[in-house]
């Protein structure tokens, strides 16, 4: 660590060091003994998607950020909320029905209805950490049932019974009526039928962590210790950052009326809340909320099939606290946008580096090579070619790219195989070439004429000065119907890339013929 790095994170305005400088405020003569314990939360009651990745993946940014400005160590706790109980059925899941039957259960105690694991959360807990390796996170997974039944929580639990009317005066003003005639912060596992109950309990022994509670008309004395029962959600995760001495924790904007409530309840047990910024949501095409139980918005298997990793981290990283959409249209963009701001970082000085996305999204550890042409122009030349190989696009990209093949461009070869997914399943199907009308038959009748007298040693920026002076003579009331004539007669679409680029990528014979066809139709 350079000293003149630390100097320059301790003044960036990147929202990473904003976070992480919150961590320097907290301990600021370092944190003696144990490490800064950063944590994130998922409740595995549906399948994951791109929100709980990207938690991950923001912690992981400010975690990196301290990491700049301290020599403090730091853990990273992943933890599945799998201990609560299913309470209703989500849509994207296969076996509803057996489902149904175990509704209210925890959801580890709930067959798991893909059947290739012990449980539901094992299910959605193994695909969890199956994408986090993926993405080569550091983290340690931690599971609920796992720490409520061996005990870990037990002493935190008996605080909680210590604590219970401090608790109840925090919640109870927040709740409607009926709600609070029945609210409990300790949810007991019924001995009988399996269900975490949500009835109102008496306090027996706080010390012997015993409660009473009525389930199915009996009275029931019972112990909350090993896993014998649960937190209320807003109380678990206050007991939770107690217990384990988080120190960092970040939330949905959904989620600050929930902060609030825990911060309190944590001051109750007599911990300190942890710090945190409240981010937004990811909206689907519809802008609706991304859902687990809805399955609605993009699954990350999906992103990681038309782009790759470091897109969707440049997509997560950009304004965390703006809403944005989540759908299949965003990935091409911000796959040029990522490489856009990566080929800009090795000009730019210290400051401006540590503001640049990619120094975030691979911790300021930038890996070689570069991209000879963009995602976008890609896309175009894989639509207009159809059912394609990448051998057949490396041959297209040898009239463009000097020396062009895989083993020199390895990233771009990367990028031709999601490019031909992409338009394969998204582009291919809406393309639709029409006829040329009035004066963009004369325009490309011209085109063609100037092409066929090119020189062979043209440049791209060579054949974009005839198209550019074609569309202001030739009798186009602005350049942008022009360019929209080109984009919709020869590349089957209403937007498109530079055409000069284009057309010198394809190959200016193969452009010819193109122009060929719109004239024919």
């Amino acid at each position: 660590m350079t000293e003149d790095l630390r100097t320059a994170a301790l003044e960036s305005k990147a929202w990473p060091y904003e976070e992480a400088r919150k961590l320097l405020k907290r301990y600021p003569q370092g944190k003696s003994g144990d490490p800064v314990l950063f944590e994130t939360g998922y409740g595995p009651s549906g399948l994951p998607h791109i929100g709980t990745f990207n938690e991950v993946l923001r912690t992981t940014m400010v975690r990196n950020a301290f990491h700049a400005l301290s020599d403090t160590p730091t853990r990273l706790i992943a933890f599945s909320d799998d201990m609560d109980g299913l309470r209703k059925v989500p849509d994207n899941v296969p076996n509803g029905d057996m489902l149904r039957q175990h509704l209210g259960k925890p959801l580890t105690q709930i067959p798991d209805p893909f059947g290739t694991h012990s449980s539901f959360a094992a299910h959605n807990n193994a695909i969890l950490r199956e994408f986090l390796d993926r993405y080569g996170f550091e983290y340690e997974f931690a599971s609920s049932t796992e720490y409520y039944t061996s005990g870990r929580f037990d002493e935190a639990l008996k605080g909680v019974l210590r604590h219970f009317q401090g608790i109840q005066d925090v919640m109870l003003p927040t709740l409607r009526a009926e709600r609070r005639a029945t609210y409990s912060p300790v949810l007991p596992i019924s001995p009988t039928s399996g269900i975490v109950l949500q009835v109102p309990i008496e306090v027996v022994d706080a010390e012997a962590g015993l409660i009473a509670f009525e389930d199915e008309g009996q009275r029931i004395t019972q112990s909350v210790l090993g896993g014998k029962a649960k937190l209320q959600w807003k109380v678990d995760w206050a007991m939770r950052w107690v217990a384990l001495g988080v120190d960092y924790e970040m939330a949905g904007k959904d989620l600050i009326d929930s902060v609030t409530q825990s911060s309190k309840i944590a001051r109750v047990l007599g911990g300190r809340p942890p710090e945190g910024f409240n981010y937004e949501m990811f909206l689907d095409e519809n802008g609706e909320k991304i859902s687990k139980s809805k399955g609605n918005g993009l699954s990350l298997e999906q992103w990681l099939t038309y782009g790759p990793e470091e897109s969707l981290a440049f997509y997560a990283y950009r304004e965390p606290k703006k809403a944005k959409s989540l759908h299949m249209g965003v990935i091409p963009r911000a796959v040029d946008e990522y490489w856009q701001f990566r080929g800009n970082y090795a000009g730019q000085d210290l400051k401006q580096k540590l503001g640049n996305p990619v120094h975030h999204i691979h911790d300021g550890k930038l890996p070689t090579g570069e991209l000879p042409v963009t995602f976008g122009l890609l896309l175009n030349l894989v639509g207009v070619m159809g059912d394609a190989s990448k051998e057949q696009v490396w041959s297209y990209l040898a009239n463009y790219v000097p020396d062009a093949s895989a083993e020199k461009y390895p990233e771009l070869d990367r990028l031709i195989g999601y490019a031909l997914a992409y338009s394969r399943d998204f582009v291919a199907p809406t393309l639709k070439r029409r006829a040329p009308e009035g004066v963009e038959v004369a325009a490309l009748e011209r085109l063609d004429a100037e092409l066929a007298a090119l020189p062979t040693e043209a440049s791209a920026e060579d054949i974009q000065n005839i198209v550019y002076e074609i569309g202001k003579t030739g009798g186009f009331e602005n350049l942008r119907d022009w360019f929209k004539a080109l984009y919709e007669t020869l590349l089957g679409s209403e937007q498109g890339p530079r055409m000069g680029s284009f057309i010198a990528l394809y190959g200016v014979e193969n452009s010819r013929k193109l122009i060929a066809e719109a004239l024919a139709r």
